[in-house]
C-alpha cells in the first residue's frame, strides 16, 4: 500500500536496530500504518518519509534540507534524550512537534558510574591484564600487589549536573558510603544551595562523574586546567556526552599521573575508531572504555521503549507528553 495514498497516518522508525532485539515495542492504540528499517542512510531519509506523519529517529539527522522536503510531517519522536540531530529551530517554525524520552536510565546510569568507580578504585583491569601477562605466575607471590587499591566507602564524589541522573547516581552512591557534593556552573558567580564552587569540587572529590548536556558552555568543561585541580589520586567518569572531557587532555592525565583513572562511555565522535586518542590508548590499565552503553541495561531501555510509544499516542490525543517543540 502506497503511503501517499492510504488514510492511515504512517509512523516509520527510520533506525529500530538501535533498540536491541529482545525489546518489545508496545503496539500504538490506533489505527496506522507501521514501516521499520534497521538503518537509514543521509541518502535514504527523504525518500523513507515522503507522505509520513510521524517518524521515529534515534541518531538519523533531520536538518533543515530534509525536513523542507517533508510537508506531511507532524510529529518527530526521538527514541532518545538528546535531540541534537534535529534540526529544533526549524521544528518551530513549521510547526513540527518533537517528543524525547526522559528519565528512563535513573537506574542503570547510575549502577555503571559506580561500576566504573568500583573498578577503577580497586583496578581491576590493572590487575586482570597483569595475570593475562603472566606477571602473578612469574613472581610466585600469594598475594600480588602491583597497583593501589582504594575503598569507595567513605570517598567522597563529584557530581557535575543535578538532573535526574546526576541526582539518581547522588543517591546510590550514598547509599554505598560515598559522601556526594554538587559542583555549581563553571561561571557562576554565586552558589545555590546545597552547591560547591566547581573548582572547588574538583579539589574535594576522589572521583567526578558527568551528567550535563553537551553545549558551547560546557564544550571541554574538562581540560588540563581542571585535571590539574584534581586529587592525583582521582577518577573522572563521563556516561554525559563526548566532548564534556578534552580527550587528548585526558590521556596526557592519566599517563603522566596527574589522575589516576577515567572511565569513559561517550566518544567526541561515535562510533570511535583507532583515531581517537581515547581508542588508541585503551592499553592503559587506568582507562576504561565502554561503547555508550550506560545507559542501556533491559530494563531501562524497555523503559525507553514505552515512553516512546507513549509520547506518540499522546500526541495523536492532541496533548502534549516530553515536548521539546
Amino acid at each position: 500500500m502506497s503511503l501517499l495514498n492510504s488514510s492511515l497516518p504512517a509512523v516509520v522508525f527510520l533506525d529500530r536496530a538501535t533498540i536491541p532485539t529482545q525489546i518489545d515495542l508496545p503496539l500504538l492504540p490506533f489505527e496506522h500504518q507501521w514501516i521499520e528499517y534497521d538503518f537509514t542512510s543521509p541518502e535514504q531519509v527523504v525518500e523513507r518519509l515522503k507522505g509520513v506523519q510521524v517518524v521515529i529517529t534515534n541518531k538519523v539527522v533531520l536538518d533543515r534540507e530534509r525536513l523542507s522536503q517533508l510537508p506531511d510531517l507532524k510529529l518527530i519522536a526521538v527514541s532518545a534524550t538528546g535531540f541534537n540531530n534535529v534540526d529544533i529551530e526549524y521544528c518551530r517554525q513549521h510547526g513540527i512537534a518533537v517528543a524525547n524520552v526522559q528519565g528512563y536510565a535513573t537506574q542503570s546510569v547510575p549502577e555503571h558510574v559506580i561500576a566504573m568507580i568500583f573498578a577503577l578504585k580497586r583496578n581491576l583491569k590493572g590487575y586482570h591484564n597483569d595475570i593475562a601477562a603472566g606477571e602473578w605466575q612469574r613472581n610466585k607471590q600469594f598475594c600480588f600487589f602491583t597497583h593501589p587499591i582504594t575503598d569507595v566507602a567513605g570517598s567522597t564524589l563529584g557530581v557535575i549536573g543535578s538532573g535526574a541522573l546526576g541526582s539518581a547516581t547522588a543517591a546510590l552512591a550514598k547509599a554505598i558510603g560515598m559522601n556526594v557534593i554538587f559542583a555549581e556552573r563553571k561561571s557562576a558567580q554565586n552558589c545555590r544551595e546545597g552547591f560547591y564552587p566547581f573548582e572547588q569540587v574538583l579539589a574535594m572529590s576522589d572521583a567526578i562523574t558527568l551528567h550535563c548536556p553537551l553545549s558551547e558552555q560546557t564544550k571541554n568543561l574538562i581540560g588540563r586546567a581542571e585535571l590539574a585541580q584534581m586529587k592525583p589520586t582521582g577518577v573522572v567518569i563521563n556516561t554525559g556526552r563526548g566532548g564534556l572531557v578534552d580527550e587528548e587532555a585526558l590521556i596526557d592525565a592519566l599517563k603522566t599521573g596527574v589522575i589516576a583513572g577515567a572511565g569513559v562511555d561517550v566518544f567526541t565522535d561515535e562510533p570511535a575508531d583507532e583515531s581517537n586518542s581515547l581508542i588508541a590508548n585503551m592499553h592503559l590499565p587506568n582507562l576504561l572504555l565502554t561503547p555508550h552503553v550506560a545507559w542501556g541495561s533491559d530494563s531501562s531501555i524497555q523503559q525507553l521503549a514505552n515512553i516512546l510509544i507513549d509520547n506518540i499516542t499522546a500526541f495523536m490525543e492532541g496533548q502534549k507528553q516530553n515536548r521539546v517543540v
